[in-house]
């Protein structure tokens, strides 16, 4: 199967060829791809391609998936009630 056919990421639509070209670039961690691609930032989290991504950057890269750094969780620092951006919008 043709690498651009192959979704790594759904949340953001990223390839297995968008992954392998920025790790030709040089980008070799999770977090790199995370800034560069936004894998891991859609509404799942990273709970479908985290382990995904993290398997394949040690495959490409022929190291073992525990030298492979896991993504950052950053969970939101407090909630927001849909009726204050609702306020907002009216404004």
């Amino acid at each position: 199967m043709d690498k651009k056919n192959i979704i790594m990421c759904r949340c953001e639509d990223v390839t297995l060829e968008d992954l392998h070209k920025k790790i030709d670039e040089g980008y070799e961690t999770f977090e790199d791809l995370k800034r560069l691609l936004r894998v891991g930032m859609g509404p799942c989290q990273a709970n479908t391609c985290g382990q995904l991504i993290q398997k394949e950057l040690a495959s490409y890269l022929g190291k073992k998936t525990s030298d492979i750094k896991p993504h950052k969780s950053r969970p939101m620092v407090q909630g927001i009630s849909l009726e204050s951006i609702a306020k907002e919008v009216e404004k």
